[in-house]
């Protein structure tokens, strides 16, 4: 027979036993303050960084600040804070959800030129490659990030935001509402003019006829007939049917298919890309633009050469 005390430490440790672990805690409200600007405020850690609490994760997240004041990709936001602070629901609470593989890669392809000109790399720590493809498990998107639309809202289909129908599509333990690409897609003006492009440094500019709009895993892109290159800085631009690479579920700057533009955009020499980013501008071709845009191109030349000398002569009188 069990002794009184033996059965009081048996009884102890099946009571041990049947208490969930500290690590299948609950969700946490986010606290990380660049992240509560997102379609989601609950969070779990550790992080898909192995941040094992926010305020770890807060010190890494703080040194995306400067790239992120570059605008340099509109999907930038969303990607680290998808690792940083990893969306948890009351279904995906033991494995976060991570971003899809196509949100780091928009983010990376429009913000890594940039890093490289401060000698910068993307970080091994956020690869790509070791992320999700929408089609085979569950990530998240910008296009397809389910939010509590709270009660004033139409109700929307669930099963049209559901892993089955959609994977980009996690389902919210709220409710069902799903908000679509439509609604979050609001393309910003930019007045085109020689102080914006001065600002800009546009690697290319080019006339080109819009062949077609092609949709792909979320990523979007333009077929286009090159009828003049008016600048090209890095990449080499034929004079025949290119591909134009948008870095965000969002046709910004918009394009109609059999329409002809001027079209000023960003290289990726790394991967021979032309993309189409934020500040990227498009506008219906009138020949006064293209005379207009080599006038501002020169001034541009002239003004970089300028500061080259000055650079020269500011090196020679300090030695």
């Amino acid at each position: 027979m069990f002794s009184h005390k033996l059965y009081i430490s048996f009884l102890a440790l099946a009571c041990l036993v049947g208490i969930p672990r500290a690590t299948a805690a609950a969700c946490e409200p986010i606290r990380i303050p660049m992240c509560k600007s997102m379609p989601w405020n609950m969070t779990k850690m550790p992080n898909h960084l192995h941040h094992s609490t926010q305020a770890n994760a807060v010190l890494a997240i703080e040194q995306f600040e400067g790239l992120l004041g570059t605008g340099c990709s509109p999907d930038l936001l969303f990607f680290l804070c998808a690792m940083y602070a990893p969306i948890c629901t009351i279904d995906f609470q033991h494995d976060p959800i991570k971003p899809c593989k196509s949100v780091c890669e928009r983010a990376k392809c429009g913000c890594e030129p940039v890093m490289k000109r401060y000698n910068h790399t993307w970080p091994e720590s956020l690869a790509c490659e070791d992320l999700p493809v929408y089609d085979r498990g569950v990530c998240i998107s910008p296009e397809a990030i389910v939010k509590a639309e709270g009660p004033d809202n139409p109700y929307q289909d669930p099963t049209k935001c559901s892993h089955e129908s959609n994977p980009d599509f996690p389902m919210d333990s709220h409710n069902g509402n799903c908000k679509g690409a439509s609604d979050r897609c609001k393309c910003k003006t930019v007045r085109l003019g020689l102080k914006t492009y001065l600002k800009n440094n546009y690697n290319y500019v080019i006339r080109a006829r819009v062949k077609e709009i092609r949709t792909r895993n979320h990523d979007l892109s333009a077929i286009v007939e090159v009828k003049d290159i008016l600048k090209s800085s890095l990449v080499n631009i034929p004079r025949d049917v290119v591909t134009l690479y948008y870095n965000s579920g969002c046709l910004c700057p918009e394009l109609v298919a059999n329409e002809e533009y001027i079209i000023m955009g960003y290289e990726n020499e790394e991967r021979s890309r032309l993309l189409l980013i934020e500040g990227s501008i498009a506008q219906k071709w009138k020949d006064k633009m293209g005379r207009k845009v080599k006038r501002w191109d020169q001034v541009l030349r002239e003004q970089s050469r300028g500061n080259s000398g000055r650079s020269s002569n500011s090196r020679r009188s300090r030695h």
